[in-house]
């Protein structure tokens, strides 16, 4: 008869800022593109968009532009975020999560399917409050001075 073997407990690695980061971008792209691709299923959104409109916009190349420019951030994001000096990289996270906030609740404006729009919204939100909170606390080392300091009046109190 075996004897049961003792549970082992996962070993937790920290997960490095960066990585979060870029993977929060990646989610937050997915979620972004996926809800445009659903979208097409949505009635009357094919005829829309072969009479020449995407929500109350005319298609052109204008249009066409800004809206590969709005997908093309998030997208930068995920490569500045691994690449940046940490520095950086937390101000950009900062910057450009804070300004697409106001971009993803305007995707509510003048919506008629607003459980599916508010899930997208609400999740693609919860992935921007992520990466607002991993980069505003982003972990802080000590200069090699102040931790020369340290040890020195560490020392001086022990001896």
């Amino acid at each position: 008869m075996k004897t049961p073997q003792p549970a082992t407990t996962l070993n937790e690695q920290p997960m490095p800022v960066r990585v979060k980061l870029a993977a929060a971008w990646t989610s937050f792209m997915f979620l972004y593109a996926y809800v445009d691709i659903l979208n097409f299923y949505t009635p009357g959104t094919i005829t829309d968009i072969l009479d020449g409109r995407v929500f109350e916009f005319a298609l052109s190349q204008t249009f066409s532009t800004s809206a590969l420019t709005l997908m093309a951030v998030p997208i930068f994001m995920i490569v500045l975020s691994v690449t940046l000096p940490a520095r950086v990289s937390r101000m950009a996270n900062l910057i450009v999560a804070a300004l697409y906030v106001p971009v993803t609740v305007f995707n509510l404006a003048s919506e008629s399917w607003l459980v599916f729009y508010g899930l997208g919204v609400a999740l693609e939100m919860v992935l921007l409050g992520l990466i607002l909170r991993s980069a505003w606390t982003w972990p802080r080392t000590a200069s090699t001075a102040t931790v020369a300091v340290r040890q020195t009046v560490g020392a001086s109190q022990r001896g």
